[in-house]
């Protein structure tokens, strides 16, 4: 489909009508620049302003694919070949708002993150439960990026994903535990004693000892067995 060639022929046949761009703008419900953008070949109409725009300009559907007169001898064989430009101009456009939605999902996914780790302090629960809610968000968008891809390749590319933005999202809260010592978000147990909080995750344990005073600190070991009963142990 050469968008230059039938913009030429739409820029022809709308003069020959003795119509301006602003006259078959509105008639179409669009902006003279719009039509502007058709004729120049920066942009086609819009599908369903095909069938409207042809009506107007008084040529058929075949000789607006084709940018041109068509004349009987040629006319089957320009149709088929329109009818295929037709598919993968439409098939292409469908592609292009996939991805510009996918786009827009994912933007949006890490920045629900982004905002959820930096909003919420690291005890609340709702910090964690925010940052995975954006990570699903986020995959949903890279799935409109994959959507082309046999079923096993789809799988393995978003499942991949979204292991790789959760891990994202661990290795940030273990990097805020060990610089500025606060207590990891992703905590798979919470065991509280006197004056200590055990945080048991699946990488590695935080023992957040003499909690709320001066001498505060925070442990950060290997996941290793604990006693619900005796946790104060790792604090001596």
């Amino acid at each position: 489909m050469n968008q230059e060639k039938i913009g030429k022929f739409i820029a022809e046949c709308r003069k020959k009508k003795n119509m301006t761009q602003q006259q078959l703008a509105e008639i179409l419900g669009v902006s003279d620049r719009t039509v502007g953008n058709w004729e120049n070949g920066r942009n086609m109409p819009d599908l369903s302003l095909f069938k409207p725009l042809c009506k107007e300009l008084d040529i058929s559907l075949n000789d607006f694919m084709s940018g041109e007169k068509v004349n009987e001898k040629e006319y089957r064989e320009k149709l088929e070949e329109n009818i295929i430009n037709t598919i993968d101009y439409t098939n292409k456009k469908i592609e292009n708002r996939n991805h510009f939605i996918g786009l827009l999902l994912i933007t949006f996914g890490v920045l629900i993150s982004i905002t959820a780790v930096a909003i919420f302090p690291s005890e609340s629960s709702w910090g964690s439960i925010y940052s995975i809610f954006g990570a699903i968000i986020s995959l949903i968008g890279v799935s409109r990026f994959t959507k082309r891809l046999s079923h096993p390749k789809r799988l393995i590319c978003n499942f991949s994903y979204f292991i790789f933005f959760v891990f994202a999202l661990i290795a940030i809260d273990y990097i805020g535990v060990i610089n500025i010592h606060q207590a990891p978000r992703f905590s798979l147990v919470k065991v509280s004693g006197e004056n200590v909080i055990y945080y048991d995750t699946i990488f590695y344990d935080v023992v957040r000892c003499n909690v709320d005073k001066e001498n505060e600190t925070f442990k950060v070991m290997k996941n290793q067995k604990y006693d619900s009963d005796h946790i104060d142990v790792f604090c001596k």
